[in-house]
């Protein structure tokens, strides 16, 4: 374990940057803002190709705000008013959509320096400073012990040690409280490294999941298989890829933006495809404190 610490700070570094160089592409693709979200979306009826890019973006942010509200269903009694942390919490779309609409009071987790203040401008802007604290901290850092009702993890938990942090997570839920997860699995072994290479991630098995939440003393309550819903998200972001091709370049687009958007294509239709033929699985996952 003290061999391999050296190497996870790399990676935790690494990934760090990476969103960190991200920032400004992802709030051309998902912002203006406030309620900025980096995550996948539920749709249920795929619109028509060619529509307006204003409108696909609207639809775009619509399935993301609409995977929050099936993950608050999915908890069953979501703890309005309560402390939630939201871990891994990105520009913070999030973290406002539980201070908005469930009334929480939000400590908001990063690990990317510059998203701290962009987070908490959107929260002021939104009205929501007052319930939204952004903190610059490691997943398995947050300071406190049973402080808070709610732990979600939209996307971020593949990021993380699974049996290290279910067991911090545990020490940070008060009795009862419950852990509610949105995340792709691993459904086979060969989807593992393209998605771990252009996520910078390291993607798990459900029996993995499981068995590490079972260990830190965390019971499951619901198992939700939502991949037939997040297919469509992805056809979605190809259409807005599209758009964006059209508008960055022009006739003569540079060689640079052309690849990245090449990249990013064929990584979404992989990730469909696997989503639709079981090598992935997207699944909510609500988990209660035992005691």
């Amino acid at each position: 374990m003290r061999a391999e610490a050296p190497m996870l700070d790399a990676w935790r570094d690494e990934v760090a940057g990476y969103y960190e160089a991200k920032t400004e592409r992802i709030l051309r693709r998902y912002g203006p803002g406030p309620r900025v979200h980096y995550h996948a979306g539920l749709v249920d009826a795929v619109p028509p190709p060619g529509s307006p890019e204003d409108v696909v973006r609207a639809q775009v942010h619509g399935a993301q705000e609409s995977l929050l509200a099936e993950l608050a269903r999915a908890v069953g009694r979501f703890p309005d008013g309560g402390d939630v942390l939201d871990v891994g919490c990105g520009l913070g779309g999030g973290a406002l959509y539980w201070a908005a609409e469930h009334r929480a009071r939000v400590t908001a987790v990063t690990n990317v320096p510059s998203h701290v203040e962009l987070v908490r401008g959107f929260a002021e802007t939104a009205g929501l400073g007052a319930r939204v604290r952004p903190l610059l901290c490691d997943a398995l850092a947050v300071p406190g012990r049973a402080c808070f009702d709610a732990v979600v993890a939209v996307e971020s938990a593949c990021y993380l040690p699974r049996a290290d942090w279910f067991r911090r997570v545990r020490a940070l839920l008060k009795p009862r409280g419950v852990v509610a997860i949105a995340d792709c699995f691993l459904g086979r072994p060969e989807a593992a490294a393209p998605f771990d290479r252009y996520w910078r991630t390291r993607i798990g098995s459900m029996a993995e999941y499981l068995s590490a939440a079972h260990a830190a003393g965390l019971e499951l309550e619901v198992r939700d298989d939502v991949s037939s819903r997040v297919v469509g998200f992805w056809s979605l972001t190809l259409e807005l890829l599209a758009h964006e091709r059209a508008s960055l370049g022009g006739p003569y687009p540079s060689r640079t933006s052309s690849f990245a958007g090449r990249e990013s294509s064929r990584e979404h239709l992989r990730l469909q495809q696997a989503l639709m033929d079981g090598g992935l699985e997207y699944a909510l996952l609500v988990l209660r404190r035992v005691g």
